[in-house]
């Protein structure tokens, strides 16, 4: 169900702190208590229901396991706020939500039109992959300069676009990199994605009921891909109850010296989103925290992990990136290997060949949700 609230105190300079300090103290009030993992969350957990709300600025979305709590606390806030039912979710801030029997589904295909339309690519030719294969942008000072305020602005939407496409995370940010000073060749990769959106617009991802209640997670990088600092890209997503729950792709802050240290400095950030998706779940659920298997492809990556007699080997590496050790010693990582061709983070870490490309997002979850849009 979403919720919004009307009458804030826009307008004033301490209105966001002003209104969020009245909306915590109204839910407090209630019953309810901040997520200490998430503070824009917030859930009441009696014997037998539990009730969680999502806020956004002065939008509510209301879940629970009892229909009478939600009434309940929707008449509640009614006498204190002055609110809108705007009842079953179907769209959120450009997502798109369909409630089916056998689960949920999003998608942002009325955004990706915008998108398209904005980019006046409505009409093109569709692509079935985002990037050529071992393309390799640069920054290209030679090249022609384009229109940046145009470029930034297709960059942006794109990035909003991947809250429900974590298949154009690679491609979206190698793109990213350009934006202070983008050239022709930059403007023609990101036209490539464009039409690579408008070939899979209908596309989304779907949580399915059920599941183990499990969280498992996958890690991977490149090396050295970035021909202009020889930087890595760090590649990550993570399933709860074998649905996608989040995902990231991004470039690595240090040169790594060999794939092995690339895929432990990865394996590292992942290991810091594992253990507050760990926290954040068991806060939500109120079940204890679990170890949370990590898998990843490099066999010396793991025994750098494990072993502590391969030190030697990593002592140039920052002393941050051997957090992860210790949470595998702790049993908070349980980290395991997996072979390249079920590795899910790959899409995330480089541009793929069209059949390996189309492979690896079927593994992921990202499908054709088909015309189920209600805007």
């Amino acid at each position: 169900m979403v919720y919004k609230l009307h009458k804030a105190l826009y307008g004033l300079r301490q209105a966001p702190r002003a209104w969020n300090a009245r909306l915590d103290k109204s839910l407090k009030t209630l019953g309810f208590d901040r997520c200490k993992q998430e503070q824009a969350v917030y859930k009441m957990q009696k014997p037998g229901s539990i009730l969680i709300i999502g806020v956004y600025v002065d939008d509510l979305i209301v879940t629970g396991s009892s229909e009478k709590e939600i009434q309940e606390f929707k008449r509640q806030m009614k006498n204190v706020f002055d609110m809108s039912d705007l009842g079953k979710l179907s769209y959120y801030l450009g997502v798109e939500v369909d409630q089916r029997n056998d689960g949920i589904a999003i998608k942002q295909e009325g955004y990706a039109k915008k998108i398209l339309k904005m980019a006046g690519m409505m009409d093109c030719n569709a692509s079935k992959f985002p990037m050529e294969h071992k393309l390799q942008l640069t920054k290209d000072e030679d090249g022609k300069c384009v229109n940046p305020t145009e470029y930034r602005s297709i960059i942006g939407s794109l990035r909003y676009l991947i809250h429900t496409r974590p298949d154009l995370g690679f491609s979206v940010g190698a793109a990213s990199r350009y934006m202070e000073k983008p050239r022709e060749n930059h403007y023609i990769a990101v036209k490539h994605i464009l039409r690579y959106v408008k070939g899979t617009i209908g596309y989304g991802l779907k949580y399915r009921r059920g599941g183990d209640g499990r969280l498992l997670g996958y890690s991977d990088s490149s090396h050295g891909t970035d021909i202009d600092d020889r930087r890595g890209t760090t590649g990550m997503d993570f399933y709860y109850s074998g649905n996608l729950i989040t995902w990231s792709s991004q470039k690595q802050r240090t040169v790594a010296l060999s794939s092995c240290e690339a895929e432990f400095m990865a394996a590292t950030s992942a290991a810091c989103q594992a253990l507050w998706l760990r926290n954040l779940i068991s806060e939500l659920t109120g079940e204890k925290a679990q170890s949370v298997k990590l898998l990843v492809d490099n066999v010396s990556a793991i025994a750098l992990m494990k072993n502590p007699v391969f030190h030697g080997r990593s002592k140039h590496i920052y002393t941050k990136y051997h957090f992860i050790r210790e949470c595998v010693e702790q049993e908070q990582i349980h980290v395991e290997h997996v072979s390249g061709d079920l590795q899910n983070a790959d899409i995330l870490t480089k541009a793929l060949p069209r059949i390996k490309f189309a492979e690896m997002r079927e593994l992921m979850g990202v499908e054709d949700l088909g015309d189920t849009s209600q805007h």
